[in-house]
């Protein structure tokens, strides 16, 4: 067990929740970037919208616990949990958060669910060597940096196909009535989707805090006052938004209709229920930008912007890298004092 004030506890909470806004902010195009880029809603009123329900995610896992699995492999499937220090979740959230701001200025829909994995392992590495990684969690996590966008797309192309085939006899004015009220649906349940993957990596850092510093007792487990403030922050940090990488999402890659965005939440919101039911902390940028690929895919290979698509993905690739070395850094240098 590691001391620390609490005061200083209060403060690396806030640096956590502080986190989960930035998420929130950075992530909103996961949640809105189909129903502004498809004129569905206005984008005041889809950061609204989606905001609702990444919040609403909290009420679910009240009726369903077993979807806060997530929340135990950050806070203990990444790091050995009995060697976590205040100074490796510090460094781990600065690292993550540095890695968001370069890519929200930059416009870059890169994952913050792989930043915060990098700062974690990132400091753990430099706190206690390679002794302290958890391989089963991490390779799980690295296994979705692939799978997560190669599924999300698949299961948008799938969506796709039984939908049109399901319709082929509506009128193309039927078709468009019936697939907005489905793609607001269908977002909707992306957002529940987002809200309850990416709030509870918050989750699990701060709870793993808690036990390393002997504020919580007993049994591994994110309390209730822990949980619904991750909610909250992530909810609040999506009503900021983070308009540049709406774009890319929304118009960039593909030019989308509502039938593609019905099919792309649709899809994404599968995999992000899933991911959450197994515990794993999939990147829901990655599920998204899949999934929307896929309905480009759907119409027509040329639909799609590769070029956009390719920048995406490179970012992808040096996210946990990049965050790892920062939160490398800033431990090095925090233990200097």
């Amino acid at each position: 067990m590691h001391e620390l004030a609490f005061p200083l506890l209060v403060g690396l909470i806030i640096v956590a929740l502080a986190f989960d806004f930035l998420n929130g902010l950075h992530d909103a195009a996961n949640s809105i970037a189909t129903v502004v880029a498809t004129r569905l809603l206005g984008p005041v009123q889809a950061v609204a919208f989606a905001a609702f329900f990444n919040f609403a995610a909290y009420f679910l896992t009240l009726a369903f616990p077993a979807l806060h699995k997530v929340a135990d492999t950050v806070g203990k499937g990444l790091i050995d949990k009995d060697l976590v220090t205040p100074a490796v979740v510090f460094s781990a959230l600065i690292g993550a958060m540095f890695w968001n701001v370069v890519t929200w200025l930059k416009g870059i829909p890169s994952s913050s669910s792989h930043a915060l994995v990098g700062g974690i392992v990132g400091a753990g590495l430099a706190s206690a060597g390679l002794g302290t990684i958890q391989w089963s969690g991490v390779s799980k996590t690295l296994l979705f940096i692939p799978l997560a966008p190669l599924l999300g797309m698949a299961m948008s192309m799938l969506v796709m196909l039984v939908s049109s085939w399901l319709a082929r006899r509506a009128t193309m004015r039927g078709a468009d009535k019936s697939f907005r009220a489905l793609h607001l649906v269908s977002s909707a349940a992306y957002s529940l989707g987002h809200g309850l993957n990416d709030a509870q990596k918050t989750m699990g850092i701060i709870t793993v805090l808690l036990f390393s510093t002997g504020y919580l007792k007993g049994e591994f487990q994110v309390p209730h006052w822990v949980a619904i403030s991750c909610y909250i922050a992530i909810g609040l940090g999506t009503m900021t938004g983070g308009w540049k990488i709406i774009e890319t999402m929304g118009s960039r890659i593909t030019k989308l209709d509502q039938h593609q965005g019905f099919s792309a939440s649709t899809g994404g919101s599968f995999l992000l229920f899933g991911a959450s039911w197994f515990g794993i902390p999939v990147s829901t940028t990655h599920t998204i930008t899949g999934a929307v690929i896929g309905a480009g895919v759907a119409r027509r290979a040329s639909a799609v912007n590769w070029g956009v698509a390719q920048s995406v993905v490179m970012a992808w690739l040096i996210t946990i890298p990049a965050s790892a070395s920062v939160a490398a850094a800033i431990y090095w240098i925090t233990t200097l004092f």
